[in-house]
């Protein structure tokens, strides 16, 4: 988190619930300890295991399903699972299976819909600052713009969870940086292959994006994601450094490689029509780490619950849901990822209060919720597959398209299997 460091254990804490912490969250794992806990488990790869287990919850016994992933074995990474895209979806398992994946959860919250504005395509794009492969892929859109749960105060939707190119995981936030300049003027960027820019702002489109229309670009307020469609906006094509078109409206398509597409609204829109067809422009953008000289491998979108062993004042303790989420331990070097299982007996899922305590309880010092719902998947592969299976009961009665994921890969794998 921005201007905050935080306290790293030294060892991986035991699963193991104590009344204390029953009576705190309303949570606790059925059975005293690991041994009665843990229903199913095993090795996916070396540094990746596998367990299921129950969770005795306010609102009934739910059943989770959790991947630990050592990143202190050389053999093991992580990294974000998408469609090849932003704007696009695709089930968790066909992209582990298409990026060689041994395992993986769904991640960010997304643009699934567009009922509040008829008419208008839905993008599949996530909410929050996306990275892959060190490749920077898009920016979060505004507060109010969001999908999902409401954030938890002082969170915002620049928070990430990452792993460094130093192979450390931690929770981070993410802003942009950019700016768009000609010989007459310079303009702050503000928004990277988002499906909503701020009021008055210029966003980039490049070829990340894909080809959904960027008209939902341009629709909203900081403040209200129902709220009509801007009636003042331009877009500019900026190819090989020079202005080749304009339109009145933003426009569709794959956006061709070396090529940006400029999308303003109200004031951004003002200052686009000044641009004229043969001007030399220069688009630049980068993510900028709130936590000094990290440079991230992976990020993605999301909101933290759990922050120095300590739940996030003000979490949700009413709602419960099927959940999703990524857990921290061992100093940044162990990551766990949870999901629910939606099958109907265990439905009833967890608080987001009950979530950051299970986190707690499972060994993590920060923890993270993803999207839930239908979206929470969970694959691993299991012994002498080359491809994943999906673990726990989707609560849809099937995978949900969803447009990113973390995905966990063996090099020990990739040498003996493929």
């Amino acid at each position: 988190m921005a201007g905050r460091r935080r306290r790293r254990g030294a060892g991986r804490a035991a699963l193991a619930f104590v009344t204390a912490f029953a009576a705190l969250t309303g949570a606790a794992l059925a059975g005293a300890a690991p041994a009665g806990a843990v229903q199913k488990g095993g090795r996916v790869a070396p540094g990746v295991t596998y367990e299921e287990f129950d969770i005795k919850a306010a609102k009934g016994v739910t059943h989770a399903h959790l991947l630990r992933v050592d990143l202190g074995n050389p053999q093991v990474r992580v990294d974000l699972l998408y469609p090849g895209a932003v704007a696009s979806r695709a089930r968790v398992s066909a992209m582990a299976n298409t990026q060689g994946a041994v395992a993986g959860v769904n991640g960010d919250f997304f643009n699934i819909t567009e009922t509040q504005h008829p008419g208008v395509e839905a993008t599949g794009a996530s909410v929050g600052p996306a990275i892959a492969a060190g490749r920077a892929l898009k920016a979060a859109v505004p507060n109010g713009q969001r999908y999902g749960p409401a954030l938890p105060p002082g969170t915002t939707t620049e928070d990430v969870f990452g792993v460094g190119t130093d192979g450390r995981a931690r929770l981070d936030r993410l802003a942009l940086a950019g700016s768009v300049r000609t010989a007459e003027a310079q303009l702050p960027l503000g928004g990277l292959n988002q499906y909503a820019l701020p009021v008055g702002s210029v966003g980039a489109f490049t070829s990340e994006w894909g080809s959904v229309s960027r008209v939902r670009a341009t629709c909203g307020t900081d403040t209200d994601r129902a709220a009509p469609c801007s009636t003042d906006t331009y877009e500019v094509t900026v190819r090989d450094g020079k202005v080749v078109s304009a339109a009145d409206t933003p426009g569709s398509g794959a956006i061709a490689a070396g090529t940006t597409v400029l999308v303003g609204r109200e004031a951004g829109a003002q200052q686009l029509r000044k641009f004229s067809t043969g001007e030399p422009v220069e688009v630049e953008h980068s993510l900028v780490a709130a936590t000094d000289g990290v440079t991230y491998r992976l990020a993605l979108g999301g909101y933290p619950v759990l922050s120095g062993g300590q739940p996030l004042p003000g979490l949700d303790d009413t709602t419960s849901a099927v959940r999703t989420a990524v857990g921290i331990a061992d100093g940044g070097r162990c990551v766990l990822l949870l999901a629910l299982d939606g099958a109907a007996a265990y439905r009833s899922g967890l608080t987001i209060a009950e979530v950051a305590g299970t986190m707690r309880e499972l060994g993590s010092e920060d923890a993270f919720s993803l999207d839930g719902g239908g979206s929470s998947t969970l694959v691993a592969r299991k012994a002498g597959a080359s491809t994943v299976s999906v673990r726990n009961h989707p609560s849809g009665g099937a995978e949900r398209l969803v447009p990113n994921g973390i995905g966990v890969f063996s090099g020990w794998l990739r040498g003996a299997d493929r």
